[in-house]
């Protein structure tokens, strides 16, 4: 693994005590022989042997963060290129679409690494008191925003005073599974300036993490509710496995440290899990650093909502 770090260099000096120079930042080439993430800082620690550049053949660890640039150099099997691959496409897929909206007028923001994206922009004449221009306005929003949204997580609808309010009225009507994904945030101004008001706030991360968590409590909740009933669900490695070879997979929860704690040692569980996507199965990564995530490691860290029941 190639990474720009900073490694401490000794000075030279007459003095029986060399003293010890500040770390300099350089980038350095690393064979890796023990991986260690450390939940708590959200870092992942490389450590080897240095193979390029300063002090080769001395040992260092690298400190990889999110937003870290590194190659990484190494024979890879084709799974795990897939995974590679398909992590690439989720990522340029936005995860939160912003709404704005106000009377007549609404802006439509996609959220991207760099920033906010303006999508597109609805405007029309439209007044509380014109019932059927306002649907209008309302339904053209909606074909927009249904655009915009695919494979989105999060629907933020934001805006001045209760326009929003009677939206999300007319959307959980009119598309009640779009409605599922969207929560409402006060916002002064609408279009760019609404964008980074939400963004400010803090708005995006806090209602992301609201909404995975709530999918987790729901899922788990699903899969206590078909156990107690000896329905169509399974948990422990064992029965997962006998649920893949069979097909039957239609929703896999891991715990996240099962799937850290696997790839550390080598085993092939991207494999195991790209088979399950492969056979129209999903994939959702619990964090056990919440109630639900805890409650699944509880159950060996893993388990499945199946298609049908396993006959025994």
């Amino acid at each position: 693994v190639f990474a720009l770090t900073k490694r401490r260099m000794e000075g030279i000096s007459d003095k029986l005590r060399p003293e010890k120079m500040d770390k300099k930042p350089m980038r350095l080439g690393v064979r890796i022989e023990k991986i260690e993430f450390h939940k708590f800082a959200n870092r992942l620690r490389l450590h080897g042997l240095i193979e390029s550049g300063q002090d080769t053949g001395a040992y260092h660890t690298l400190n990889i963060e999110e937003g870290t640039n590194l190659s990484v150099i190494k024979t890879w099997k084709n799974d795990q290129l897939q995974r590679i691959k398909e992590a690439e496409a989720a990522a340029r897929r936005p995860r939160v679409v912003i709404l704005t909206i106000e009377e007549g007028e609404a802006s439509i923001g996609l959220v991207r690494q760099f920033g906010v994206e303006d999508y597109s922009n609805v405007k029309m004449g439209s007044g509380k008191g014109e019932k059927s221009s306002r649907e209008e306005f309302f339904s053209q929003v909606t074909a927009q925003l249904s655009q915009g949204a695919g494979g989105s997580e999060v629907v933020i609808v934001a805006g001045p005073g209760f326009t929003k309010d009677d939206y999300m009225k007319f959307l959980k009507e009119k598309k009640p599974g779009l409605a599922g994904r969207a929560r409402t945030e006060d916002t002064i101004t609408i279009g760019v300036s609404g964008y980074q008001e939400v963004l400010r706030r803090g708005a995006v991360d806090r209602i992301v993490e609201e909404s995975r968590l709530s999918r987790e409590a729901n899922l788990l909740e699903e899969l206590m509710a078909r156990i107690a009933t000896e329905g169509a669900a399974v948990y422990g490695w064992d029965e997962v496995h006998r649920a893949r070879d069979m097909g039957a997979i239609e929703t896999l929860l891991i715990a996240d440290e099962l799937l850290r704690e696997g790839r550390e040692k080598g085993e092939n569980i991207d494999a195991f899990l790209l088979t399950i996507e492969h056979s129209r199965g999903e994939v959702v990564v619990f964090s056990t650093e919440f109630e639900p995530g805890h409650r699944l490691h509880g159950l060996g860290g893993i388990a499945a909502l199946l298609r049908f029941k396993l006959e025994y």
